[in-house]
């Protein structure tokens, strides 16, 4: 018997234990273990901060996620700042996919980087996890390869984080690593492939997204949830008119309610180093009347950052938007990332539409949730931008200024709606559950992914 995260007890049996380890580095890859951390032998572990990791190995990855914090925000700065990023964008680039070709050659980042691991780099942190040898499961890159080549005993996973992905993901010699890789999409597993790793260590699972938002492999909570969504985001029953059937298919059984639950709600989320914070300006003063007049409630996701968080309550200020504050008007700061991801989640149950860049996130479409696109950053960016287009799940951001009138104008199309449910029948929503049977050896066991993901 064990308590699941309804609070519910189910006869079944425990989910296989691993070590989960991520990096701190942005939100994506924490993001991708929170949803497996009923899977953490000891919670998860960040081989970059961990208590007793060497001075020597802390350093090197102070300055790898110094600089990506550095180069993102410097990226919003006029021509040198762009050129800037270009450069270290172009570095750990994605090859075009077409025509099909031999990728194995190793790029000039992933060549430094083991020669960086074979003076020791990472050795403490697998002698240490070796000393209690479970499945591995990795959410970056690294980890996995320190694993490999400090011959850690157990399996080795790679749970990759975007819909497409450079070279440097995988080993100097792909086709003689044992790395198994936990893909989110067809395409990433084909990429896979092309850069020699065997089609027998590559299982397309989805990307794990966050149970407590999922009910169960059923998605009761998910149902239920898209069904009040709905009624948001179709005020004119433009999208219902035509896929009435649809709709019902999906979520009559779960009780769809005969009238909002929740008032239209809108959720701005900037990445890990708060380069988008900007944009969250604009688009408070352009909806500043509809937020004032509660119309629309919005929640401005500051993350981990309290400068960002500050910057916020300064632009709520600027607009006058004071008594609007907790009420349609929420910042949402955390101290810890758990503390964030636990709120965010939560949030994301009463959210309608999403606005973010096209980072990892893209794929909590399959949440129903539709997504408006702020300018990628970043070779896999793009790549996450053409698939949310591929699924139907997503768009383009608007001149944020006049966002007070396209925003409305795609609401009462019905365009919303439709982007919501596509996002539910088309995006991988399993990915979690997946993974769970892949690491306990049961692969038969599976739900499958149609194969409609690719672009």
């Amino acid at each position: 018997m064990y308590e699941d995260v309804y609070g519910m007890y189910m006869t079944k049996s425990l989910p296989q234990k691993a070590w989960v380890v991520s990096v701190n580095m942005g939100y994506g890859h924490d993001r991708a273990a929170y949803s497996l951390r009923h899977l953490a032998h000891q919670g998860i572990l960040h081989a970059d901060i961990y208590s007793d990791i060497p001075s020597d190995d802390r350093e090197v990855w102070e300055r790898s996620r110094e600089f990506y914090e550095f180069i993102s925000r410097f990226s919003k700065v006029p021509i040198i700042g762009k050129a800037a990023f270009d450069f270290y964008d172009k570095l750990q680039s994605i090859p075009p996919f077409y025509p099909r070709r031999d990728l194995t050659d190793p790029n000039f980042p992933l060549k430094h980087i083991f020669r960086t691991i074979e003076k020791g780099w990472g050795k403490h942190l697998i002698r240490k996890l070796s000393k209690n040898p479970l499945p591995l499961i990795s959410t970056f890159f690294i980890p996995a390869f320190m694993a490999e080549e400090f011959d850690y005993p157990e399996e080795i996973y790679c749970v990759i984080c975007d819909a497409d992905f450079s070279r440097s993901w995988v080993p100097l010699k792909p086709a003689k690593s044992r790395i198994r890789y936990l893909a989110p999409t067809f395409r990433v597993a084909e990429r896979l492939k092309l850069y020699g790793v065997s089609e027998d260590r590559i299982f397309v699972t989805g990307f794990p997204l966050p149970k407590e938002n999922l009910g169960g492999e059923t998605l009761g909570t998910l149902r239920r949830d898209l069904g009040a969504r709905l009624l948001n985001l179709d005020p004119k029953g433009r999208y219902f008119k035509d896929h009435a059937q649809t709709v019902r298919e999906q979520v009559d059984g779960h009780r769809m309610p005969v009238k909002p639950t929740h008032p239209l709600t809108l959720t701005f989320a900037v990445g890990g180093a708060g380069a988008q914070r900007e944009l969250g300006r604009t688009v408070v003063q352009s909806l500043v009347e509809v937020i004032r007049t509660k119309q629309l409630h919005l929640n401005l996701i500051a993350g981990t950052r309290k400068d960002v968080a500050d910057f916020f309550l300064e632009v709520a200020r600027e607009n006058d938007l004071e008594k609007a504050l907790g009420k349609n008007l929420e910042i949402l700061f955390a101290r810890t990332k758990e503390a964030y991801f636990t709120r965010f989640n939560r949030l994301l149950r009463v959210t309608d539409i999403l606005w973010t860049k096209p980072s990892e996130l893209s794929f909590f479409a399959a949440l129903g949730l539709p997504i408006i696109m702020a300018p990628p950053i970043g070779s896999q960016e793009k790549f996450n931008r053409t698939w949310l287009r591929s699924v139907g799940a997503g768009i383009s951001q608007e001149d944020p200024r006049y966002a007070n009138e396209w925003l409305f104008d795609w609401l009462n199309s019905g365009w919303f709606a439709e982007a919501a449910m596509e996002g539910f029948l088309e995006a991988p929503r399993l990915g979690t559950y997946n993974i769970e049977k892949i690491v306990a050896h049961k692969p038969e066991e599976m739900q499958e992914i149609e194969n409609v993901l690719q672009y």
